[in-house]
């Protein structure tokens, strides 16, 4: 009963705590899930935009270089070459070509192009800049004086100007100076569409992935929002919700996980329900007995002896009684057996001698296996001893008892057969339950003791086997191991 009362009070308050947190975690897991995936989506999206703009920036800064050097370059093989006019060497006649390049070249976007001759601004080229620089004193005072090329950048009122400056010599002297600048902040006046355009995609698709983060959130926590509502009509009298199960994947495993767990709860309530109504069923006899024993007890000196006879002999049944349910219960404990090597010939001989006490029947051994076991010397006759007697009981002087056993295939096969009545093939499903007797084969006690040789089976690893018709007899059949399985080590 208090084992009952503790399951069934931890669900209760499993009950409560869900009803308080259910709806306010779930929906804090649902907002956390989505605040993280806004969070990481939102920084890739930015990274992205970061990423788009340093690499358009770079390109701009890699054209600028290609266009200087470009513009320079032509300058340099123009001066080393021949008047288009007069098909002869300039030779020195630095404004002729400042004048043929600037005839010649078409400046690009955002790009000047100036000259200078004798440390006076000269020519430049027509293209439209926000800025003339030639007008910049300091740059004019210093790009008219260049004796080498110089690489550089300077501020304007338009903003950031990168240049390049290449002089002209003539017999070791300068005869002028050539400078190409560009315009830097206009062409990144360019970059700025792009990096707007990845931007809104980025927000775009922001908005996009949070939606569909809502709903796989939604998808991921519906289940999980069943099982809620599942827990919440769960109850130490109803246990039959269930979550239907749909698809194949984590989540729905999760369900069947779920279903399943409450399929073993109910289980366990209803046996529990049920040994409890049983155990209760087999000790309010003998109680009964007693107390009607002891009320009516007078001073009759034989009568009182005929009373605590009868009382003596309830209270042993109970003590039997007490005793099967804690070996049922100790059944589970890992300390249960004490293992050891066990010959099977000699085990076999022993339980045949043991047997023969227990009535007037025709015993005898069937056949005498050969070999030897691990396995709990006295659990193993306990179990044994119990379907003889259990034969024993159901059986006439005439009918046989059979003890027999075998050893092969890594198994060792103990049976017990008898010719008694039978047991009928819808009672053979659940001899083997707690306080379960069977129907029409006559068989009467408490329904534990085919209950204890299944639970010392089953601590060995192994299997009890039922051969039953009516007006045949019965056989038991237990089957062992050889060698027990190592337990599992505690890391």
């Amino acid at each position: 009963m208090m084992g009952q009362m503790t399951t069934v009070e931890t669900m209760t308050d499993l009950q409560r705590g869900t009803n308080r947190s259910a709806d306010g975690r779930l929906s804090g897991i649902r907002l956390r899930l989505l605040a993280s995936f806004v969070l990481v989506l939102a920084l890739a999206t930015a990274g992205s935009v970061v990423v788009v703009r340093t690499i358009l920036i770079n390109r701009v800064d890699q054209r600028i270089d290609a266009e200087l050097v470009q513009e320079a370059r032509e300058m340099r093989r123009l001066s080393t070459g021949n008047d288009p006019e007069t098909g002869e060497p300039f030779r020195g006649r630095v404004r002729r070509i400042f004048d043929v390049f600037l005839e010649r070249n078409i400046p690009a976007r955002h790009e000047a192009q100036l000259t200078f001759v004798n440390g006076r601004p000269y020519l430049r080229s027509p293209s439209v800049v926000p800025y003339r620089l030639d007008r910049d004193e300091d740059l004019v005072q210093r790009w008219a004086t260049l004796d080498r090329s110089e690489r550089g950048e300077a501020d304007s009122p338009a903003g950031r100007v990168e240049y390049l400056a290449v002089p002209l010599h003539e017999a070791g002297e300068t005869t002028g100076v050539f400078v190409v600048a560009v315009f830097r902040d206009l062409w990144l006046e360019d970059v700025n569409p792009a990096s707007w355009g990845a931007a809104a995609v980025g927000l775009l698709v922001l908005v996009i992935g949070s939606f569909l983060a809502w709903r796989v959130a939604d998808r991921i926590l519906g289940p999980v929002e069943q099982v809620t509502r599942a827990a919440r009509g769960i109850s130490e009298t109803d246990l039959r919700g269930r979550i239907d199960v749909t698809g194949d994947d984590e989540i729905a495993r999760l369900a069947a996980t779920f279903n399943a767990m409450l399929d073993r709860l109910e289980h366990a309530f209803n046996t529990q329900r049920s040994f409890i109504d049983d155990a209760s069923h087999e000790l309010r006899t003998p109680i009964t007995i007693i107390q009607g024993q002891l009320e009516v007890l007078g001073d009759d000196p034989a009568e009182r002896s005929r009373t605590l006879g009868i009382v003596m002999d309830e209270l042993d049944r109970m003590g039997r009684f007490v005793n099967d349910l804690l070996l049922l219960a100790r059944a589970q404990r890992p300390d249960f057996l004490s293992l050891e090597i066990v010959d099977v010939g000699e085990l076999s001989q022993e339980l045949f001698e043991k047997a023969t006490s227990l009535g007037e029947r025709r015993w005898k051994i069937e056949q005498t296996g050969k070999g030897l076991i691990v396995a709990d010397r006295q659990r193993v006759t306990q179990a044994m001893m119990q379907l003889a007697q259990n034969a024993a009981q159901h059986t006439g002087s005439d009918d046989e008892i059979a003890i027999g056993s075998l050893v092969s295939n890594g198994n060792a096969r103990l049976w017990v057969r008898d010719t008694g009545p039978g047991i009928p093939a819808d009672d053979q499903e659940r001899v083997f339950d707690r306080f379960a007797r069977g129907k029409r084969s006559g068989r009467e006690g408490s329904g534990l003791g085919l209950s204890i040789v299944k639970a010392i089976t089953e601590a060995h690893h192994g299997s009890i086997l039922l051969e039953s018709a009516l007006g045949k007899g019965s056989t038991f059949t237990i089957v062992l191991p050889v060698d027990q399985p190592q337990p599992p080590e505690v890391v």
